[in-house]
């Protein structure tokens, strides 16, 4: 299959420029918020619509500045002290999954002082909205031609701009399935089936970190990183502990429960 290449500009006004990947991040954050304020109702926190809007923006900062950073220190260090100015220069790509999850965290600590509220409820709420904006960025990593798998014979398998002349699997589609749609599932059931504080954030880890480590099985790994041990890619390591200390405590939080 050829790739179909969507234009990533889907609006222009002038020198303006709007692209389906920046729009992805606008809707997983919209999306957010009234997912947040859903769940501050059903769980009757005392939390106004403006404490909502801050949490989003907390939780935006935190994507975008750990996202930058996790990057930078995982995967490519070398170039970043060579040239720092590099750190700012955003427009070229570079950002991590887990590097934004610990913004996350550190942003929703913070928030949680600030406003005197328990910071496991936080992350309970969060980790049922983080889904829609991982899928939605998969999305916008397909369109953009970016993160794409390794080469292969599957029917589905697409001829990527700058994979070369094989066709490669469609990995961003396998993310935005997995580590969204089916994860965003897993997480509102436990939380619904679960009254218990830290369910559904151990459960949206543990979940992560299973996909993640899958998916990186027909994902092109980082060039300037490879392999380790001949198997593991970067994505892989990082991974692997959040699924096991996530089991570890889902398991360890029902049976308390029980």
């Amino acid at each position: 299959m050829q790739f179909p290449h969507i234009d990533p500009v889907f609006l222009s006004i002038g020198p303006l420029q709007f692209r389906w990947y920046g729009l992805m991040y606008v809707l997983a954050f919209a999306a957010t918020y009234f997912l947040l304020r859903s769940e501050v109702r059903r769980k009757q926190y005392p939390l106004t619509k403006d404490d909502v809007a801050d949490l989003v923006f907390y939780g935006a900062m935190g994507v975008v500045l750990g996202g930058r950073l996790g990057y930078i220190l995982f995967y490519d260090l070398k170039v970043y002290l060579a040239d720092p100015l590099q750190v700012f220069a955003v427009w070229k790509g570079g950002m991590s999954f887990h590097g934004g999850f610990l913004g996350v965290i550190l942003s929703f600590v913070l928030f949680a002082r600030r406003k005197n509220i328990s910071f496991w409820a936080l992350i309970d709420m969060a980790a049922q909205c983080a889904p829609i904006g991982l899928g939605l960025g998969r999305i916008g990593n397909f369109i953009n031609g970016e993160l794409y798998g390794r080469q292969t014979d599957v029917p589905w398998g697409m001829v990527f701009p700058g994979g070369g002349e094989l066709p490669r699997h469609p990995s961003q589609l396998y993310e935005a399935f997995l580590e969204g749609l089916v994860l965003f599932f897993i997480v509102r059931i436990m939380s619904r089936r679960s009254d218990v504080t830290g369910i559904p954030a151990w459960t949206f880890c543990a979940g992560y970190g299973l996909f993640r480590f899958i998916v990186e099985l027909f994902r092109q790994p980082d060039a300037q990183i490879g392999f380790f041990f001949n198997f593991f890619s970067m994505g892989q390591l990082l991974s692997l502990p959040m699924f096991l200390v996530g089991s570890f405590m889902v398991f360890r939080l029902s049976r308390r429960a029980a």
